[in-house]
């Protein structure tokens, strides 16, 4: 698809946005290791469908820290909207409706005539199934997570997160058709309503009922945890090393040899890591998933020549 593609490098993001200036550019800053990235690439995958004349760029977050930091990006999934070079707007989470609207509204410029390839509005019922199979677990309330607008959607965003479940939101003050819509569509009159896969659960009533009987552990997808993070982070490569740089700045070939993963890439890994493998200090160098040690160690086993059968996972 001509108007999705991949940015590896900086010189080929800053390319992109030279290139595409005159009209709207989104970019996906995403983790391999993270399941919510890959939903909302088939998300933007779509979007790349619908709107043509849209540039939608997929940018691993670890993989070119230069414009990870540049933007100061501590969390994925994270969206950038540029226009004429410039950031105009930021979506942070895994927010598939939030994304969509932003995409309409800033893609359009304010309005004004259709333009050839342009997707008619879509027929309500099939945007209301859209928005409710927009992800596993979606919520829709009055304002956001971060800024509830009710009182009853304050509580059931407090109870997802005490239960660290995984879900996309929806703003229903901000669309009146889709409000309306939605207490017909699902025979539901009140807010918040709360559906998985497609499903509705129903609202908070219901989410308290399924905390007390101890169903809802096992209703709603959960967010992937820290620890299974670091998980995934120390067996992505046969050799892992955390470090304070890149592979551009490890000025020895040992460095150099090494699948380098950059430890800035936020707090919580940083911290969670000296925990996690009870290690306080860096760099860190683990092979087929075990804590090696730190630089004193490596040493330690170059000169007793045990450095090569270690790297191999013989040891």
């Amino acid at each position: 698809m001509a108007n999705l593609t991949d940015a590896t490098s900086l010189q080929q993001f800053e390319e992109l946005l030279k290139n595409n200036s005159k009209s709207l550019t989104v970019v996906h800053f995403h983790a391999a290791w993270a399941p919510q990235c890959s939903q909302m690439n088939d998300v933007m995958a779509e979007l790349a469908k619908e709107h043509k004349h849209t540039m939608f760029v997929k940018l691993e977050a670890e993989a070119v820290p230069e414009v990870s930091e540049k933007y100061e990006i501590t969390s994925v999934p994270t969206f950038l909207f540029f226009k004429g070079g410039e950031k105009i707007d930021r979506l942070d989470g895994a927010h598939a409706p939030e994304l969509t609207n932003k995409v309409q509204r800033l893609g359009s410029g304010g309005g004004g005539a259709a333009r050839a390839g342009d997707v008619p509005k879509e027929d309500l019922n099939e945007r209301l199934k859209r928005l409710i199979n927009a992800a596993p677990c979606m919520l829709f309330m009055k304002g956001s997570p971060q800024e509830p607008r009710c009182g009853f959607s304050r509580q059931i965003v407090q109870i997802l997160k005490d239960h660290d479940v995984q879900y996309s939101s929806f703003d229903i003050l901000s669309d009146e058709e889709v409000r309306q819509g939605l207490k017909t569509y699902s025979n539901w009159p009140t807010f918040p309503q709360v559906y998985v896969n497609g499903e509705l659960i129903g609202g908070l009533d219901i989410v308290k009922e399924l905390v007390e009987s101890g169903e809802l552990e096992n209703t709603f997808p959960k967010t992937v945890s820290l620890e299974s993070r670091l998980k995934t982070l120390i067996n992505k490569s046969p050799i892992m090393l955390f470090m304070k740089g890149n592979k551009e700045t490890a000025k020895c070939g040992f460095s150099q040899a090494f699948y380098i993963s950059r430890i800035y890439y936020t707090y919580s890994v940083r911290q969670g890591l000296k925990t996690y493998s009870n290690w306080p200090t860096f760099p860190q160098l683990y092979v087929k998933g075990d804590l090696i040690g730190g630089l004193d160690i490596v040493k330690e086993l170059k000169e007793n020549g045990e450095l090569i059968s270690v790297l191999k996972g013989e040891n």
